[in-house]
């Protein structure tokens, strides 16, 4: 700095030096911002990657052997659907108990392993992505498109379809027929019952 600056041009060299300063350190901080932000949405996306590869490598393992369960899961509930009303013969009883606790330890089983049940309620809106429609079945209580009934459940190995439940799905009710023209019904008066004079449209005028 020359001997020739007066203090004002002195500060106000020094105080646009300052500015100067401030913004690139502002500039500064927001590219590191901006690159903290991308360094921690990169490592998000790792981890979830992982996360998603390890369930991945878990279901895979596992898919085949909880397929091969799936056989005595559906044994099972057959056998508790046809289970004797009102058995007097302990035995039996005892029987259907063992039964019923089997089914119950073997789903507590599927879901402590990610193995989950798809059972439709009635109603429910069908899912071309879990459900698979065996039959349509018309003039249900069921809106169109809708479960009517599971004919056999589906499951998912942690969010990976390993079946789909089989269901029946209420049919959509059939358009009625289109009414017929005004204009064709009434083109024949003899048709439509009408008296009309079969030479009315003769031009008499020659």
């Amino acid at each position: 700095m020359s001997e020739d600056n007066t203090p004002d041009e002195a500060d106000a060299f020094i105080a646009e030096a300052t500015a100067d300063e401030n913004a690139a350190l502002k500039v500064e901080n927001a590219a590191l911002k901006e690159q903290i932000l991308r360094f921690a949405a990169e490592a998000e996306n790792t981890k979830r990657r992982a996360e998603r590869e390890a369930n991945d490598a878990r279901a895979y393992a596992i898919q085949k052997f909880a397929r091969d369960l799936l056989g005595v899961a559906d044994n099972l509930a057959r056998a508790l659907v046809y289970e004797p009303a009102e058995s007097g013969d302990p035995a039996v009883k005892n029987f259907v108990l063992g039964v019923e606790m089997t089914e119950k330890e073997l789903q507590s089983a599927f879901e402590r392993n990610g193995l989950k049940k798809l059972d439709p309620l009635r109603g429910e809106r069908f899912d071309p992505h879990r459900h698979q429609a065996m039959m349509e079945q018309p003039g249900t209580d069921v809106a169109a498109g809708g479960v009517v009934e599971v004919m056999q459940p589906g499951y998912e190995l942690l969010g990976r379809l390993v079946r789909p439940a089989m269901v029946v799905v209420a049919a959509k009710e059939s358009a009625p027929p289109p009414p017929a023209a005004t204009a064709a019904a009434g083109s024949n008066p003899y048709e439509a019952g009408e008296e009309a004079d079969p030479g009315g449209a003769v031009d008499r005028r020659a």
